[in-house]
């Protein structure tokens, strides 16, 4: 495997780049978060992983390396392909993914594009464990968070909204600010319904 790949940055799009690597040109498949932290100087240097299928070799590069380990994780996840990993990756940022997976936010992952219901479900099933393993996240954070959440929403039904629709709404905030307050919520929520 391609660990990572050092050279002058000679092709950049918010999709992909060319590295110049002892005169050879390494295509690499980058996300728009990898984009908006690629250094303005020429020489680059990406953390890469390489996915080998009978028709192509295919280089995906990341800034951090903590980035390349959340997108292994996600290609593991059955239903998710490298070509949705990078979309997740792009949507949202790598802390979103980890916190919206560890406190079970099947809204947030739903909300990206070419995620199903079933696919956020498995990959929150998947991954919540390892996540919670691997980042010292406490499973008590998640607990607090629903708190939260389910406290604005009674609040807003007590305020006349439909609940379905403040749903969509709450899940969305909480997705965006995990550590939300629940007059954040609120207050973020009237602003959108």
């Amino acid at each position: 495997m391609i660990a990572h790949i050092q050279g002058k940055l000679v092709e950049k799009t918010p999709t992909e780049v060319v590295i110049d690597c002892g005169g050879v040109g390494y295509h690499i498949n980058i996300s728009l978060h990898t984009f908006s932290l690629l250094p303005n100087n020429e020489f680059v240097k990406l953390f890469t992983y390489l996915i080998v299928k009978e028709d192509a070799h295919t280089l995906y590069g990341f800034v951090e390396k903590s980035e390349r380990e959340i997108f292994k994780m996600l290609i593991s996840v059955s239903g998710i392909g490298a070509g949705i990993a990078r979309t997740m990756l792009s949507s949202m940022e790598p802390k979103q993914i980890i916190q919206a997976i560890a406190v079970g936010n099947v809204a947030a992952v739903q909300s990206i594009k070419g995620i199903g219901a079933k696919t956020a479900q498995r990959a929150i099933l998947d991954l919540k464990d390892k996540v919670l393993k691997i980042y010292d996240l406490e499973e008590i954070s998640s607990t607090q968070h629903n708190t939260n959440r389910d406290e604005a929403l009674s609040a807003l039904e007590v305020l006349g909204f439909v609940r379905k629709a403040s749903e969509k709404i709450v899940d969305k905030v909480v997705g965006e600010n995990p550590e939300a307050t629940v007059e954040f919520i609120i207050k973020q929520a009237l602003k959108n319904l």
